[in-house]
């Protein structure tokens, strides 16, 4: 019996892509029922991800991520929700990426903010949105595919989200 998993693949694959495994963290707060999204410039919602080296275990690494790029640490509920590979262009880097990226649900326990540590090519700051809001705008942002994966793991996050009960 073959007990391995199929690993989801999403996106397109590009010439000369660079692999960078890491991670992805879906922000709630159930207090007001909104998720953490960086805004970039061009309006596109991010969801706060990076880069974790081989050393680091995935899960601190996201939360360390998510923590630099938001401000957000005070964390209720964390939920490895997935993994996926994902081809993308990376806007704020301007380069090919190929990722396998790990996927953690945040439920805030509250919005309480620490400075935020971005790297100079992140060019983006900490936005508030509806489920809905977000969804249409990484699909209306989603050129080439780019965006796939995040769109995927939202559909997850929003799962278990109302499984747990977080979500009125």
């Amino acid at each position: 019996m073959d007990s391995q998993v199929k690993i989801l693949e999403f996106g397109i694959r590009r010439e000369n892509e660079e692999r960078r495994d890491g991670g992805i963290g879906i922000v709630f707060d159930p207090k007001t029922q909104k998720f953490a999204v960086g805004k970039q410039e061009n309006g596109l919602y991010r969801l706060f991800s990076g880069g974790v080296d081989p050393s680091e275990d995935i899960k601190e690494g996201i939360l360390r991520e998510v923590t630099e790029e938001s401000g957000l640490h005070d964390f209720l509920y964390v939920e490895n929700i997935g993994q996926a590979f994902a081809h993308y262009y990376n806007s704020l880097r301007k380069v090919n990426r190929v990722t396998l990226s790990t996927c953690l649900l945040i439920v805030l326990n509250s919005t309480d903010l620490k400075p935020v540590k971005l790297e100079d090519h992140e060019k983006f700051s900490l936005f508030w949105t509806r489920a809905d809001e977000l969804l249409e705008n990484l699909k209306s942002m989603n050129m080439e595919g780019n965006n796939d994966h995040w769109i995927y793991f939202m559909g997850r996050a929003l799962e278990r989200i109302k499984e747990l009960g977080y979500m009125k």
